[in-house]
């Protein structure tokens, strides 16, 4: 079962400003997101139903809803600017 990919408004814009290396990395976790959305390493956010993965000092924050296999990026950036 393959899930679909939604981004938020903040995933597309933190996505557009990371550069290379990173940025191709970071397009080959999401597309892999599709077909294992909870990879080694993921962490569920604590007060949140969020997951998030690593990729070098960037983060991907998502959603996971089983039910409708859709995955939502809620954002994406630099670990330090990601958390609130």
């Amino acid at each position: 079962m393959a899930y679909s990919i939604n981004f938020s408004k903040h995933a597309i814009k933190g996505l557009a400003a990371i550069h290379e290396p990173y940025f191709s990395k970071i397009k080959t976790e999401i597309v892999a997101l599709s077909t294992n959305p909870r990879p080694i390493g993921y962490k569920k956010l604590k007060g949140e139903n969020a997951y998030r993965i690593r990729i070098g000092d960037y983060r991907v924050i998502y959603e996971i809803l089983d039910e409708i296999l859709i995955i939502e990026l809620i954002d994406i950036g630099h670990r330090k600017n990601i958390y609130k």
